[in-house]
């Protein structure tokens, strides 16, 4: 079984071999200058289609940050660490809350996780712990020493009107519901994530530090049953996004410079009271990218978490499609806030217009192939980098989360070529997604199906 450093230094093997592939193919490396025709597009297209070409063709260099950003993470710190190992003993570490957020929609699903996460708390040794279910509807939990149901009062009303799971969060805040002191710790998850043994370890390590009072790890999503295979291979690329982009923002700067997500988040209490939930209505839609960027600009530092943790793709593609809708009506709200000062979120800014302006640069499939037009060598292979990084994203995703072990090879394969083969359905739904988001009602918060069991009874 080969260890980690070998499996790291085959996926960079692996990752500089589809970056060359890339180049060659796309002319961002030219090994053969009369391979390719050069023509005049002011002459041949007309000074307006030649500037659109080009504004087209530039647009693509949205993405250059968070793509170097990728490329640094996935290359700089090893891919695959070994098994998280505890740094000091779990009767040490300060006390932990466990708070899972809901509106009590799929009760059956929350209890069930709840045991299971409990049950690998204490397998892990961890025991000076509670697990907080925070829910608009009762979920009738069973008693327990371990468990608290909180159930927000129709009537609660933050001070600046926050909604949806902002509200519900600053709740557990308030002096009259908050049992928790400044030094003490919370893990928020979402409803379906599953704590593993991994992330347990993980987040001991990083509370006994101390050092940060925010941080984040991993989660993937093929993990036990599979519901949607489209979605999930589709969520691969996200599997690497947490392993370049945010680990490095998290390792090496230690600030949420592209934002963070809105489950495996550990928080200090006394740090969370301080930046607070309650951000408006404004703040609500992406509650976790608002937080962060209002944590970035009071100064406070974040960093990565060893460990994985496990959730489910969206069931169904209009599902996918509603989830990445209001990703972006959400973190539009965040970007156009005067509450976040302008130079900490402007890596974020440009990502999201990246996102944005996804109609247009995805022209460029058509348009390159219809309407050549010269460029620079070093915008070509800039270019060319972007895709192959693009595509590499699913292709490390499908590794890291599905088990070779699990699978077999050539089921294993199967799952990295179908990787590549959902990134045309994905960008269709990106693109839609986009579209949707800017021309639709944006404060509203889409809650996708969550228990599969509901499924599996229709």
């Amino acid at each position: 079984m080969m260890n980690s450093t070998t499996k790291h230094l085959l996926h960079c093997t692996l990752l500089i071999t589809v970056i060359v592939i890339c180049e060659v193919f796309s002319g961002g490396i030219k090994i053969d200058e009369n391979s390719f025709t050069i023509v005049d597009p002011w002459t041949e297209y007309g000074q307006v289609a030649t500037v659109l070409l080009y504004l087209l063709r530039f647009l693509t260099l949205l993405t250059l940050p968070q793509v170097l950003f990728n490329f640094c993470g996935l290359v700089f710190y090893n891919a695959f660490p070994e098994k998280v190992v505890l740094k000091g003993s779990p009767l040490l570490a300060p006390f932990i809350c466990i708070r899972v957020v809901t509106r009590g929609d799929f009760p059956d699903l929350v209890k069930m996780n709840v045991l299971r996460n409990i049950n690998t708390c204490l397998d892990t040794g961890l025991e000076n712990f509670l697990i907080e279910v925070v829910t608009d509807k009762a979920v009738h939990l069973a008693q327990h020493r371990r468990i608290r149901e909180i159930v927000v009062p129709k009537e609660y009303k933050t001070r600046t009107g926050a909604l949806f799971k902002s509200r519900a969060l600053q709740y557990c805040l308030e002096d009259t519901v908050n049992v928790l002191n400044d030094s003490d710790w919370i893990v928020h998850l979402d409803e379906e994530t599953l704590l593993t043994e991994n992330s347990v370890r993980g987040i001991i390590n990083f509370v006994l530090d101390g050092k940060h009072p925010f941080g984040q790890g991993l989660i993937t999503y093929a993990n036990e049953n599979v519901v949607n295979w489209l979605t999930t291979l589709a969520d691969s690329f996200r599997v690497s996004d947490d392993m370049g982009k945010l680990r490095l923002q998290f390792k090496l700067f230690h600030k949420p410079l592209f934002s963070w997500k809105g489950s495996y988040v550990v928080t200090q209490v006394g740090a969370e009271r301080s930046v607070s939930f309650d951000n408006g209505i404004d703040g609500s839609v992406a509650e976790d990218c608002f937080f962060a960027m209002r944590a970035f600009s009071q100064g406070y530092t974040f960093n990565f978490i060893e460990g994985e943790m496990y959730e489910k793709s969206p069931f169904t593609l209009l599902d996918l499609l509603q989830q990445r809708k209001r990703w972006l009506q959400g973190i539009l709200l965040v970007v156009h806030s005067k509450m976040i000062p302008f130079k900490h979120k402007l890596l974020l800014g440009i990502s999201v217009y990246s996102w944005v302006t996804m109609p247009l640069s995805t022209s460029n499939i058509i348009f390159a192939g219809l309407y050549p037009i010269p460029c620079p060598n070093l915008v070509d292979f800039v270019c060319a980098f972007i895709a192959a990084i693009n595509i590499y994203m699913y292709v490390f995703g499908v590794i890291k989360s599905f088990s070779l072990y699990r699978f077999g090879l050539l089921k294993f394969l199967a799952c990295v070529l179908g990787a590549v083969c959902t990134i045309p359905v994905n960008v269709v739904i990106e693109n839609v997604a986009v579209i949707w988001g800017l021309v639709g009602k944006k404060h509203k918060f889409y809650v996708v199906q969550k228990d599969v069991r509901v499924l599996e009874t229709v």
